[in-house]
């Protein structure tokens, strides 16, 4: 057996920290396009 599946470190759901990752991501590139669009519309 793996000496590493005996001693795990984190015993966390990766699906979670996953969906965190995702929505975290998400969130920046969204916050980035509204920006854009705002500044789009101001310029205009």
């Amino acid at each position: 057996m793996n000496e590493f599946e005996q001693d795990v470190q984190s015993k966390r759901n990766d699906f979670t920290d996953t969906m965190v990752g995702m929505v975290v991501s998400f969130g920046f590139f969204a916050t980035i396009f509204i920006v854009a669009v705002v500044i789009k519309q101001i310029i205009s």
